[in-house]
């Protein structure tokens, strides 16, 4: 039997809701991805609710809140505990993203889902992760091997590889082919043959134009709208896709000379660049080179302004200019209300870079026809005054008396419980088994630590003062101390002088920083209005995904034994699945939320103990990193149903000569051409002296070059120079 491997889908299949899915490798379960919309809506969380509890371990494969927004929601309010697993890009910047999230949903609602402090503690602990570095778990996971691989959608963003008894299963969704401006393109056509192939049929419906044609379209857009005199709006997310647009503007700005200004307004654009500058390692091959060779970083931004705050824009003159601004939904953040600002004014124009998420008015105002007037409500966030403000702090003090009356009670049922007797008849500040309480409230801290805390009532005689023994140790340089004493802990030092963001490294820009330790008394006060919209609007596609056609193209070339699709229309889900059906592999599955699909492989895999008696007698030969050798043994079964491996019984048969390596016929050409031998390249082939002829044959029963049995023809007649090469070649290889 295979390794068992169940898949249960907890969110995201037959529509484009965000990513969530259970992935259970011999009953240790995988949450990978724990994603949530723009509203936040928690509805769409019940079946991780119902599950949470069996999760052993969460992957994350993007910074973005489809695929990691609930996360910090999750593991307060359904108790999920378990490690998660990300790259450094998906931990730093999926930070930020939730941040940013937070801070505009707060400032437009009284938004209480989580806190700045549940996204801390999400984050503070979770294990991070470098491309192909393979994890191996422990415990419970015993066996399993994670690692994390290039996806080429958003930076750090990840191909899951999940490993188990020598069967792979692959995690990929929101992958993309195509080599960009500061992406790689993704790894996963290396992966050939894998048990289980997990993706996604988001564009399997899409074509895209050619890369040239794009950006050409792009910036005819925007320079037709600055020409004449309008702005432009670009609705981007926190972190992710925004990063190659900013590229693309820095690039062309600097190239064509252009003085237009470009703004990127988030309530963390500051300390997004400040990160994104020091992981050039995760970036594309050109831009690695470019910093090695010259020492130029790619996103130090000199045509682009960094705001954190709307108020920042009424400094700005007047005139045509661009503005990338989250959220890309256009529900909250400051790109809601640029929008109400400018959607009016027929010479501006809004353009967005992806589609926007179900049910949002991003999305709706990228139906066509689009709508010709929406409603939006227009929230801000006020200090409070007056009778307000006095209302509110009557109200704060109120709690704090309760609170501390509390603690009180607390205190003195614990003293009661220590000292074993009944502290209601003895203490004269008790009446009727209450605390006295004085005109202003409470009763002194101090007068409570001394005839409470500060009296040890023995079993038989009247109440005393404590008596304690505080000899010092002395030794030559003085008194004996305990540093640890002495040590400032984190609780008693100044809010005011700590880093906000856990593990940011003081990155956060000062005026966020101020935002979020802000506790002015404050409310929120909205109001509704009619926008009619003049403005241009235009969606082109730079949400840097794989179109349909490379999706089947790819997916052909991995040739999973088993498929599941999922997070795609249900149209499009349909269209791949018959698709694959017919050219990718027979079992292809696109199960529905929480329905368990069991995709363990057919294989039959075991465990077999080489045994110390056969390992004696074995003789290894060095093959680069590794020592290879051949083996004739007998199987043995104990009872404990476990197999080992032991000498034969009998003498060996002999066995043909096995050549293990991987020649490449550029090297071997030199090396024969360093022999005396002349030798050349002819229709595929290699073509050695006057009469031998070289090729090489992959096996067409194999699909996927990387895992093909490939073989090396050499044809020619018998001859002294047929045997010569031959010799040669063979002294390319191993042999055993």
């Amino acid at each position: 039997m295979g390794t068992s491997v169940q898949v249960t889908p907890l969110c995201g299949v037959y529509n484009e809701n965000p990513l969530s899915y259970l992935v259970s490798i011999d009953g240790f379960n995988f949450l990978i991805d724990c994603g949530w919309n723009d509203h936040f809506d928690p509805s769409i969380l019940q079946p991780l609710s119902r599950v949470a509890s069996t999760i052993d371990a969460v992957l994350l494969s993007h910074s973005d809140t489809l695929h990691l927004g609930a996360l910090p929601y999750a593991m307060k309010q359904f108790g999920i505990s378990a490690p998660v697993y990300a790259t450094e890009p998906v931990f730093r910047l999926g930070l930020l993203t939730m941040y940013d999230h937070y801070l505009s949903h707060k400032q437009v609602s009284e938004f209480d889902l989580f806190t700045l402090d549940d996204i801390d503690s999400t984050f503070q602990n979770m294990t991070r992760l470098t491309y192909s570095q393979n994890c191996h778990l422990s415990g419970k996971g015993e066996g399993i091997v994670i690692a994390p691989h290039v996806a080429g959608h958003l930076l750090g963003g990840t191909v899951w590889k999940i490993t188990k008894d020598g069967e792979d299963v692959i995690y990929a969704v929101d992958f993309n082919h195509r080599k960009e401006r500061h992406l790689n393109g993704t790894v996963l056509e290396s992966f050939v043959r894998p048990a289980v192939l997990i993706t996604d049929a988001y564009n399997a419906l899409s074509n895209q134009p050619f890369r040239r044609q794009k950006d050409q379209e792009f910036f005819e857009a925007i320079l037709n709208t600055l020409r004449g005199n309008g702005n432009v709006l670009l609705p981007v997310d926190t972190a992710g896709r925004v990063l190659e647009l900013l590229l693309i503007l820095e690039q062309y700005w600097e190239q064509h000379h252009l003085t237009y200004p470009i703004f990127f307004l988030t309530y963390v654009s500051s300390s997004t660049v400040d990160f994104v500058k020091s992981f050039l390692e995760w970036m594309s091959d050109s831009i690695a080179k470019s910093f090695e060779h010259t020492r130029d970083n790619a996103f130090l931004l000199k045509h682009v302004t960094l705001l954190v705050k709307e108020s920042e824009l009424e400094n700005v003159p007047e005139g045509p200019k661009i503005i990338l601004a989250s959220m890309a939904s256009l529900e909250v953040g400051f790109s809601h209300n640029i929008f109400v600002d400018w959607a009016a004014d027929a010479k501006n124009l809004v353009l967005f870079t992806e589609r926007g998420q179900f049910g949002t008015r991003a999305r709706m105002l990228q139906s066509d026809p689009p709508p010709k007037a929406v409603k939006v409500t227009l929230s801000k966030r006020v200090p409070l005054v007056g009778e307000e403000l006095a209302a509110y702090e009557e109200e704060q003090e109120k709690i704090k008396k309760e609170e501390a009356l509390k603690a009180i009670l607390v205190k003195e049922e614990e003293s009661k419980t220590a000292v074993g007797v009944d502290v209601s008849k003895s203490d004269p500040m008790l009446i009727d088994g209450h605390t006295k309480v004085d005109a202003g409230g409470v009763r002194g801290e101090a007068y409570r630590d001394v005839l409470i805390d500060g009296f040890a009532p023995p079993s038989s005689v009247a109440p005393m003062f404590p008596f304690y023994d505080n000899t010092s140790e002395w030794d030559d340089f003085g008194e004996v101390i305990n540093p640890d004493d002495y040590v400032i802990k984190d609780e008693d030092m100044d809010m005011g002088s700590m880093p906000v963001g856990g593990d940011l490294d003081g990155k956060l820009d000062e005026n966020t920083a101020s935002l979020m330790l802000d506790t002015t008394p404050s409310k929120v006060v909205s109001s509704e209005l009619t926008v009619q919209v003049r403005c241009s609007l235009t969606y082109m596609d730079f949400e840097g995904r794989s179109d349909g056609r490379s999706i089947k193209s790819i997916l052909s070339h991995v040739a999973p034994l088993k498929l599941v699709l999922v997070h795609g229309s249900a149209e499009a889900t349909e269209h791949l699945k018959q698709h694959c059906l017919k050219h990718v592999c027979p079992h292809v599955y696109a199960p529905n939320v929480e329905e368990t699909i069991d995709v363990t492989s057919d294989l039959c895999a075991y465990k077999v103990q080489l045994s110390e008696k056969l390992m004696s007698n074995v003789l290894f030969k060095k093959l680069g990193d590794y020592e290879i050798a051949w083996i004739d043994s007998e199987i043995e079964k104990s009872e404990s149903d476990t197999f080992s491996s032991l000498p034969l019984s009998t003498a060996a048969p002999p066995h043909k000569s096995v050549l293990v390596g991987d020649l490449k016929m550029a090297d071997f050409k030199q090396f024969l051409s360093g022999k005396g031998i002349q030798v050349e390249f002819s229709g595929g082939a290699l073509r050695c002296g006057e009469y031998v002829t070289l090729r090489k044959v992959g096996d067409a029963s194999q699909k996927g070059g990387a895992a093909a049995i490939q073989q090396i023809v050499i044809e020619g007649p018998l001859c002294e120079e047929y045997y010569k090469i031959r010799e040669y070649l063979y002294s390319q290889f191993y042999s055993l």
